[in-house]
């Protein structure tokens, strides 16, 4: 049995859960009923300046089928033009029974939010997400387009309706520094200001869709005999090129979606990290504003290294955040350093009576270039360095099923022009340790822990002056009995998350325990 089993979609939005009621112990039920608790996770709430706020509807939609729901933005009446900061929430319902769905919100053409949706109860669920939107203020001054969809389906089998509300809350007070433009790419291409001083790319990169791609990191090259094939094997890596030279190269983080590893029980209260909070991959591109701003219109493009040929299955809408040079009207500026280290990919098969597909896969860039501003030149560096290990594991018929893998994406930017240089070092580590197996009866156990892990050190002028630490860890047991009715599956599942953050900026530490769907622990340490 393949990792797609009981799986057949998934869908987008991004923020944080909130709410949470712990229970007692006593309560749990020796089984899954036919309700739970609504879906929670241990992520930070959004925090909200004090003082005058004015809120605007987006959307608000009931999505049966892939009919995208369409409207428009009117930007609000007296909190001023320039906010302090703009927060999305997402208020949702669904009953009865459903697949998880992928979906999208667009308003004026840019990406502002992706998640996936939690698979209800008979009974119902409620659950809502916010996000912190405020990077998108230039958006959000102009009357624009809107643009939603959650694809679902809906028969008589699956008879979730899945009902939104979308709003922006905007604070007026001491404006946010923000991007100046917030512009998306035409049939491909990109015209800039010609003033641009710092470039920024931003890719909400997703494999989904309900084939092999939605469990890339799975698939396994020939001759292995595994379900889902690739190739070059699970090694996947999201690149974004300028005029067709390579400019940016990241790590997808590996989404698992609330249906994902063949086993809703794990996450119908707590999904997965990132799962309701699909963030995008960012590209520092500011070594190419100075070739991006001669007025002429340059070619953008994201493709996804490892995917077989002609296969969907990824999602990669660009959205590009521009700073501008106020006193400025023509920014020149080149591109004085190039370097792209080989493209590292192996993925070794060794049959047996476990087979086996050992991946090891990597890569290098370091893109310099400078800009001559109103404050003088300025030189950005860019180094960015990939590495990916994995250990998969099956059984003919699929009926073990085990993926050991880790995911590091390293990043430092350097800013060299008036005053010390400034960098920026990011380490991101996503793991993934689990596996499927079918045992006696039809009995199906999944157990699965997966990370999420980032560290972020400010230095100027080779001194220390900001930090932080992120972990967000979410460890699952459930079994169930397949192929039979669902009041018959008999279901148990444990689930707990641990999301801690450290830093100059103070401490956050919280864990959620849920046993059978009810929450048994909210705990907060700091």
């Amino acid at each position: 049995m393949s990792m797609l089993a009981g799986v057949a979609g998934a869908a987008l939005l991004a923020g944080s859960l909130l709410g949470a009621t712990p229970a007692r112990s006593a309560d749990v039920p020796a089984e899954f009923g036919t309700d739970w608790h609504d879906p929670i996770t241990a992520a930070p709430p959004i925090g909200k300046p004090p003082g005058k706020s004015c809120q605007v509807t987006v959307a608000e939609a009931q999505f049966r089928d892939f009919t995208p729901y369409k409207g428009t933005y009117t930007p609000p009446e007296g909190c001023g033009d320039r906010w302090s900061k703009v927060v999305l929430r997402m208020e949702g319902k669904v009953k009865g029974r459903q697949y998880d769905r992928l979906g999208y919100l667009h308003i004026g053409g840019a990406e502002i939010f992706r998640t996936s949706t939690p698979e209800p109860s008979p009974d119902g669920i409620e659950w809502s997400v916010e996000k912190d939107v405020t990077r998108y203020s230039d958006t959000f001054r102009s009357g624009q387009d809107v643009e939603m969809l959650i694809g679902n389906v809906v028969d008589d089998t699956y008879t979730g309706i899945i009902d939104v509300k979308v709003t922006l809350t905007f604070y007026a007070g001491r404006p946010a520094a923000t991007p100046d433009r917030v512009l998306t790419l035409q049939d491909g291409t990109l015209t800039t200001p010609r003033n641009s001083e710092r470039v920024v790319a931003e890719v909400y990169a997703t494999g989904s869709g309900g084939g092999c791609e939605e469990f890339w990191y799975l698939s396994a090259p020939d001759p292995a005999p595994y379900s889902c094939k690739a190739t070059g094997g699970p090694y996947r890596e999201v690149q974004i090129k300028v005029d067709g030279q390579l400019a940016g190269i990241a790590a997808p983080f590996p989404h698992v979606w609330t249906g994902g590893w063949s086993n809703p029980f794990l996450w119908y209260v707590t999904p997965g990290p990132r799962a309701f909070d699909v963030k995008p991959i960012e590209y520092d591109l500011t070594p190419f504003a100075g070739l991006l701003n001669d007025g002429r219109t340059h070619r953008v493009e994201v493709s996804v290294v490892g995917v077989p040929e002609g296969q969907s299955g990824w999602s990669a809408p660009v959205n590009v955040l521009v700073w501008q040079d106020a006193k400025s009207a023509h920014v020149t500026g080149g591109l004085t350093g190039h370097r792209a280290g080989d493209l590292a990919n192996s993925s070794t098969y060794t049959p047996g009576s476990e087979h086996r597909v050992d991946t090891e896969g990597g890569h290098r860039l370091t893109v310099s270039g400078y800009v001559d501003t109103s404050h003088g030149r300025v030189t950005t560096t860019v180094r960015r360095s990939l590495a990916n290990h994995s250990a998969h594991r099956w059984t003919d018929g699929e009926n073990l099923d085990a993926l050991d893998a880790t995911w590091t994406d390293d990043q430092s930017v350097t800013v060299d022009g008036r005053g010390p240089a400034r960098t920026t070092r990011t380490q991101r580590t996503y793991t993934m340790d689990g596996s499927i197996a079918i045992g006696a009866g039809d009995r199906l156990r999944t157990e699965l822990t997966l990370g999420d892990r980032a560290s972020v050190v400010l230095t100027r002028d080779g001194r220390h002056t900001a930090w932080s630490w992120l972990d967000d860890t979410v460890e699952g047991d459930a079994s169930w009995t397949l192929n039979v009715p669902r009041d018959q599956r008999h279901a148990v599942g444990t689930t707990s998350e641990r999301y801690r953050s450290y830093g100059s900026d103070g401490c956050y530490d919280r864990s959620l325990t849920s046993v059978q769907g009810v929450l048994t622990e909210d705990r907060s340490r700091c």
